[in-house]
């Protein structure tokens, strides 16, 4: 298993860097070589479900997610969300909170535990570190973009 965590200030109230974060659509955006589509009516909460597909043609896998912690920011407390990876390809959890930084600005959070079927426990420190690079700009885009 790889585990990483990443940091980032953005110049946003919470409730906007939560619903950019939190817009799970969005993430298909922003990843390369992924589309994600929610499975479950909304809104989001405790048990809503998405798919992340990844990679191209017969080379693609699913990544099922479901939301299993959902607390939204609100009256200037964090907002914390947590995510099981259900897939047969990609197991594991994340975690995305937000909370208030610096100068009325919002601080993230991302942390992710990430299994890869298949890939040698001798690979885990390349995964995590793929993992905080692809996530980190994946973050990046999605608090840049409205």
């Amino acid at each position: 298993m790889a585990t990483f965590q990443l940091q980032r200030t953005a110049p946003l109230p919470l409730d906007e860097a939560w619903r950019r974060l939190t817009t799970w659509p969005r993430h298909g955006d922003v990843v390369p070589l992924t589309r994600v589509t929610v499975t479950t009516p909304p809104p989001t909460g405790e048990g809503t479900v998405f798919v992340a597909r990844t990679g191209l043609g017969p080379l693609s896998f699913d990544d099922p997610m479901e939301v299993t912690v959902w607390q939204p920011p609100a009256g200037g407390t964090p907002g914390f969300c947590r995510l099981e990876k259900r897939g047969r390809v990609v197991t594991g959890w994340a975690e995305i909170e937000v909370r208030p930084g610096p100068g009325g600005r919002s601080r993230v959070v991302w942390r992710e535990e990430i299994r890869v079927r298949f890939l040698p426990a001798s690979a885990e420190a390349v995964l995590a570190r793929a993992g905080r690079q692809v996530f980190g700009r994946a973050v990046n885009r999605l608090l840049r973009q409205a």
